[in-house]
This record gives structure tokens, C-alpha cells and sequence, in this order.
């Protein structure tokens, strides 16, 4: 029998069309701007079946690691003052820093693996990777555990 317990960490852009619809049906349904369910899914487009058959098993990563500790590595270039943006970076978000290990750097790149607790005054936490990955030097985040 299949584990359906099993939780993945998975980017945007690798989900399929319907799981970003349900997401945002149920945004517009906590804003209240739609009513019921069936407002909601007709603004974006979505089967109420569909709604309902996924409502459960997806929600923003964000809403669901507020209290808890991430840990991530992160790949980026052996650059001065980039280390210190990605932690100022980590600091804006009001997350704690538990554990970081940068390894020596080679060919001019080096990994970076961090633990970090998310307190429940902490913004969007994919917000804050998303700025992460996105600086210049950074090839990529990946999210390795979440307690």
C-alpha cells in the first residue's frame, strides 16, 4: 500500500496547472473576496471536483513552516560580500540562524548548508529563498528538511 503521508517540497514551476489553481481558489476564499466555493473556483478557472479533490494536499510552503526549522544548502560563487548578503538577507526575514557550514570553495564555488528557525512573527519564507536564489552568484537553493 502506498504512503500517503509523504510530504515533497516542490517549486512552482514544476506543478501542474490545476494545484496552482486550487491554491488560488482557497487565497480568494481567505480574503473573502469569493463567498463560496463555487465563486472561487469559477474566478480561477477551476472544477469544483478538482477543488475539492486537492483542497487538502497542497497549501503554500510559507503557511505551513512558521515555528519550524528549515535546513537548505545553497550553491553559490566564492564571491566577496556574498555570503553576508544571503545572511542579511535571512536577518530581514527575522529567521534564526541555528547552524551554517560553507564548504572550501572549488573552482569558484562553494556550497553552503544552513539551518535556520522560522519564529511565527517570520515573513514568507519562500519569499525569502526565492530573493536568496535569485541574487547574482547564487546557482540554487534546495530545501533538504523541514522539523
Amino acid at each position: 500500500m502506498a504512503d500517503n503521508s509523504k510530504y515533497y517540497v516542490v517549486k512552482k514551476k514544476a506543478l501542474p496547472e490545476v494545484l496552482l489553481k486550487v491554491v488560488e481558489a482557497k487565497k480568494l476564499l481567505e480574503s473573502e473576496r469569493a463567498v463560496t466555493i463555487q465563486e472561487a473556483t469559477e474566478q480561477v478557472g477551476l472544477s469544483r471536483s478538482s477543488f475539492y479533490k486537492y483542497k487538502d494536499d497542497i497549501f503554500p510552503f510559507h503557511d505551513n513552516t512558521r515555528g519550524k526549522t528549515i535546513t537548505f544548502v545553497v550553491q553559490m560563487d566564492d564571491e566577496p560580500g556574498l555570503l553576508s548578503g544571503v545572511l542579511k538577507q535571512i536577518a530581514d526575514y527575522n529567521a534564526n540562524i541555528l547552524t551554517i557550514h560553507q564548504t572550501i570553495p572549488i573552482n569558484g564555488v562553494a556550497l553552503l548548508t544552513m539551518s535556520i528557525e522560522i519564529p511565527a512573527d517570520t515573513r514568507d519564507i519562500s519569499e525569502m529563498l526565492e530573493e536568496i536564489e535569485s541574487k547574482s552568484g547564487v546557482h540554487y537553493i534546495k530545501i533538504l528538511a523541514r522539523e
